[in-house]
């Protein structure tokens, strides 16, 4: 029953699941202290601007930007591929990956908390000739779960677990040429990865994906669904990835946090600034300890 009401929501119009998100949005910064003091202290720490009054526009716009990130889930989980897809007006930077099709090389797709993720990556599935395999971690709420995989796991749409055995999935769709989505600006468990700077200050940053990326000699684009105003929905942009993957751990997660750092600076406000980004994981060493390699693909 729950989910069948959360479809029905998910036909209204994005413009009014946007103005109701805003409301949400406000109403979880008046409310949750742990989740007001988490935004504004990462967003500070990023430090995008110089002075007091734009740092309160940007987090009055952010504030309002994480509730509009929270309602669009229901019309990209609840509605049909095609009205998913048609939400998206634009795509630039398709050519990227028309490059990697054209070589053969399978593809990463890389898209932080940034925007609707969601519908960028049924967009970029909707595109391509082959499964596209997105990694994911079971939401907090667990009752949304089984939204979330019928929404992504449909037409060219796979899911993989943030397991080992995810990780083999993953491997074996890459080996087969075809793509996979990795969100990676989620903090990986003790082990499987180490610390690099993320706007200045150090986040423990997966390893995975440039394995990944090394082992398959996959293209590795960044990219994210731009939200437009007023609901009209979002424009796709899509990046090759600045610098290269050296096999070096610490260089690898330093260009990983540089390139998605980059595609944030793009639309600062639209970024999930109250996720635990610096959290240290259970187990995992302080930052400035050394830490065996234990996620090897």
């Amino acid at each position: 029953m729950l989910t069948v009401i959360l479809k029905l929501l998910a036909r209204l119009p994005l413009l009014v699941l946007h103005a109701t998100g805003v409301v949400l949005g406000w109403c979880a910064w008046m409310l949750d202290r742990r989740y007001r003091e988490r935004l504004a202290d990462n967003l500070h720490q990023a430090g995008l601007v110089s002075n007091r009054r734009d740092y309160n526009l940007l987090l009055h716009k952010s504030i309002a930007e994480q509730g509009k990130g929270a309602l669009e889930l229901l019309a990209a989980w609840g509605r049909q591929s095609d009205d998913v897809t048609a939400l998206v007006h634009g795509c630039e930077g398709w050519e990227h990956a028309e490059a990697a099709l054209a070589a053969k090389r399978p593809i990463i797709f890389v898209t932080p908390h940034l925007g609707g993720f969601d519908v960028a990556g049924r967009y970029v599935s909707s595109r391509l000739p082959y499964p596209l395999t997105a990694m994911y971690r079971p939401p907090k709420l667990r009752w949304l779960e089984p939204l979330m995989q019928a929404g992504r796991m449909r037409d060219n749409g796979r899911t993989a677990p943030a397991t080992a055995s995810g990780v083999r999935i993953l491997m074996k769709a890459l080996k087969s040429g075809e793509a996979t989505v990795i969100l990676p600006d989620q903090a990986p468990g003790a082990g499987e990865g180490i610390w690099a700077d993320f706007f200045g200050k150090p986040a423990y940053t997966m390893t995975l994906l440039p394995r990944l990326a090394s082992a398959t000699n996959a293209a590795v684009l960044f990219f994210f669904a731009e939200r437009l105003p007023w609901g009209r929905g979002f424009r796709v942009r899509i990046f090759p990835m600045e610098g290269e993957f050296s096999g070096d751990r610490q260089h690898d997660a330093d260009s990983l946090n540089h390139n998605v750092e980059r595609l944030i600076r793009l639309a600062p406000t639209q970024y999930l600034w109250s996720y635990n980004r610096y959290k240290h994981p259970a187990g995992a060493p302080l930052p400035g300890e050394s830490e065996a390699a234990t996620d090897t693909p």
